[in-house]
């Protein structure tokens, strides 16, 4: 009877435990993005985006984008951010990162994407939100021109934000367009748990 009681009591006990595990995996999928207009929740997609969310939460976890500013916002299109602080100097990153637009994943209104350059494996930490359907950033073919924009995780909460981005005037700063007359800062990035 005892032997019974004791092997009830450690099944029950390693299914609280993998239960928590299973919660934890769900949630620490979820970034919060304090900005200067709002919050911001991205919910990650590591499954279709294993090396993009990896390297979105290493600079998370770092603290890279704390005091980084949306520097590009084109409404109707995207808001991009995650490369430039409140001075307009670019920030140093880690080496670029395979591009996995080939995923599945759509650029699709309230979806976030890795930016790049016009070399297909060049995002680093700058990454960009869609402010409506954009199907003509996905992947359609493994060639310099059809490569897309990997898209790696989705606003859950805070779209009001982003689109509030849309609606603050823009100009040209330190050789770029469209940016922020005013600052849209992060204040804050980090994982939620």
């Amino acid at each position: 009877m005892r032997n019974i009681m004791l092997a009830l009591m450690l099944s029950l006990t390693s299914t609280l435990s993998f239960a928590t595990e299973n919660k934890m995996a769900e949630t620490a999928n979820k970034v919060k993005l304090t900005t200067s207009l709002g919050e911001i929740v991205i919910e990650l997609n590591p499954e279709k985006a294993p090396i993009s969310v990896a390297n979105f939460i290493t600079y998370v976890n770092e603290g890279f984008y704390n005091g980084t500013i949306f520097h590009r916002v084109i409404p109707n299109f995207m808001a991009q951010g995650g490369g430039f602080d409140t001075s307009f100097n670019q920030k140093a990153t880690h080496a670029p990162i395979k591009n996995e637009a080939d995923n599945g994943l759509s650029n699709k209104r309230g979806s976030i994407a890795m930016a790049r350059t016009n070399v297909p494996d060049s995002a680093t930490a700058q990454f960009f939100i869609n402010y409506k359907d954009n199907s003509f950033l996905n992947y359609t073919s493994p060639t310099a021109s059809g490569w897309g924009y990997a898209v790696f995780g989705e606003v859950i909460s805070g779209m009001d934000v982003v689109d509030k981005m849309a609606a603050q005037p823009t100009g040209n700063r330190g050789g770029h367009q469209d940016v922020p007359k005013t600052d849209i800062v992060i204040e804050k990035a980090e994982m939620m748990d």
